[in-house]
């Protein structure tokens, strides 16, 4: 491993070990659900930054802003908590490593059911709470950029045993909350590469 990636991964170990302690505080429910997740359920991947969620009605944006302060986790744009309120996501920055974080607000029964399926993976030294490789799938099927329907596709490779079905239904159920057909035309061919 180069020392320009070794280092990389260091500098997101350090940035999720404080975004874990500030959520573990928060006292709500949450967990990774971006390139970290993918990388710690073995897809062999790179990643810049931390993905997280944490269930919306668990806690108010402005109290997790407070809590994420304490541990060097700081809003990365001038109206983080405007932006927060109107977009369910906060963004943000760990101040010691410059990694970008963006804290999600989970509303949807999907991502209620997906926090309760998430188990205590390691990522370097931390251990930290991880949306399952299922549950994963469905969330990029959703997000449907090049790099995620990749991750997919290797989650997908990599676990044999997912129930397809279930992830399908999934994955409609979300396409037709967002009026978007296209995102399940995508998941049908992935689905028949794999």
């Amino acid at each position: 491993m180069s020392s320009t990636r070794a280092k990389g991964e260091s500098l997101l170990e350090e940035a999720l070990g404080a975004l874990a302690l500030a959520l573990d505080e928060s006292g709500a429910p949450w967990m990774v659900i971006g390139g970290v997740a993918i990388i710690s359920h073995g897809v062999r991947r790179f990643t810049t930054d931390i993905d997280a969620a944490v269930r919306g009605d668990a806690i108010q944006p402005a109290r997790l802003l407070q809590v994420l302060s304490t541990h060097a986790v700081v809003p990365r744009i001038a109206d983080a908590l405007e932006f927060a309120e109107a977009n369910l996501v906060l963004l943000l920055r760990h101040e010691p490593t410059g990694v970008d974080l963006d804290v999600s607000f989970a509303w949807t029964a999907f991502e209620h059911d997906a926090l309760a399926g998430c188990t205590l993976t390691t990522f370097g030294g931390v251990r930290a709470p991880m949306c399952s490789p299922e549950n994963l799938v469905v969330f990029k099927a959703i997000a449907g950029r090049s790099k995620d329907i990749e991750d997919a596709e290797a989650l997908l490779t990599l676990y044999p045993d997912i129930d397809r079905g279930h992830v399908r239904a999934r994955v409609a159920e979300l396409a037709e909350l967002a009026e978007a057909p296209e995102i399940l035309q995508l998941f049908d061919e992935l689905l028949a590469r794999v």
